[in-house]
């Protein structure tokens, strides 16, 4: 990718250099927010809300936090606004003045902070390196999370989202693309999509949740036949995103390069990848009626899974039927 379409796609300011293809390991992302997303009144108010919330919470020890991107990287507002949030005490040094002993900091913070919110290191949306290399982001999502937990009634913006870049390092250079964050959810019934027929079949009918899984594994195996392949959890299998991609394939008639997904996912951010991909064919192809979380596929949550299978059951059963309906035989 040329430098160039870099700064064009990034709308970077003049003296920012986009990054070149050895700051980043082969198959290391990178996200950036381009100015547009910078500048959404929405994501400027989250910023707002959760920097007075943070000063008023921590107006005893005297601290003011003006900037989430510079004040909170090196762990010290962190520490001091979760040990207040949490009421105990962190074995964590209260003043650290070099990058290692931050970064030592910083970890023994969100550790702490992990196990409070009960998530493994791999399902949280930040990590030491995103914070303490100032990801406004990670930060955001980190404290959106914090004010979940420790203080429900803080009113935050709804449903602020933001258009981000990923830059991609791999074989034939870098690769970019252009996604969507939801940093909080929806909570109004403006706000919220319609609700689906999975809605409706988990909370009213919940004991024939597993005869619809039965259909649509059924189904799923029939289309996996020739590749020789066969699902026998739903709730699992789809979670790494390799069969639902096998299957949109075979289904829709797309051909995927190995290069575009990882065949044998090894982490949680190769199957986020994998599910992604998946999920945006879907979308193109008008296969989603509702917003589906690539996380939640991941996570392995079953009714996000069901939505995704859903709409392919529909579209090729129906398919099949009409298919089997000689032309002109009567309804």
């Amino acid at each position: 990718m040329e430098p160039e379409f870099l700064y064009d796609l990034l709308q970077l300011p003049k003296g920012v250099e986009p990054p070149a293809e050895e700051e980043l390991s082969k198959g290391g992302k990178k996200k950036y927010l381009p100015p547009t997303s910078r500048k959404d009144p929405k994501f400027e108010e989250l910023q707002k809300v959760l920097m007075e919330w943070i000063n008023a919470t921590l107006l005893p020890e005297h601290i003011v936090v003006r900037s989430l991107e510079e004040d909170m990287f090196d762990g010290l507002v962190l520490h001091q606004l979760f040990q207040r949030l949490a009421a105990l005490k962190l074995e964590a040094e209260d003043i650290a003045l070099t990058a290692t002993s931050q970064k030592h900091k910083l970890t023994v913070v969100l550790e702490a902070v992990n196990r409070s919110l009960q998530l493994e290191e791999w399902q949280a949306k930040w990590s030491v390196e995103s914070i303490f290399n100032k990801d406004l982001l990670s930060t955001l999502h980190l404290l959106v999370a914090l004010a979940r937990r420790f203080q429900p009634d803080l009113s935050l913006p709804t449903n602020v989202q933001v258009e981000v870049i990923t830059i991609e390092s791999t074989k034939s250079g870098l690769k970019s693309e252009k996604l969507v964050e939801q940093l909080t959810e929806y909570s109004t019934d403006k706000d919220q999509p319609p609700k689906d027929v999975f809605d409706e079949l988990f909370k009213l009918a919940p004991e024939k949740v597993n005869a619809v899984k039965e259909a649509i594994v059924n189904f799923v195996n029939q289309k996996l036949d020739r590749l020789g392949l066969s699902v026998q959890n739903l709730d699992t299998q789809f979670a790494d995103g390799v069969i639902l991609l096998l299957l949109i394939g075979q289904l829709e008639g797309f051909f995927l390069h190995l290069k575009e997904f990882y065949l044998t996912p090894n982490s949680p951010a190769e199957m986020l990848h994998n599910v992604t991909l998946a999920l945006e064919l879907l979308k193109d192809e008008g296969l989603l009626s509702c917003p589906v979380s690539p996380e939640d596929i991941v996570n392995k949550d079953a009714k996000s899974t069901l939505r995704v299978l859903y709409g392919l059951f529909c579209k090729h059963t129906q398919k099949a039927h009409r298919d089997r309906t000689p032309r002109g035989a009567p309804n």
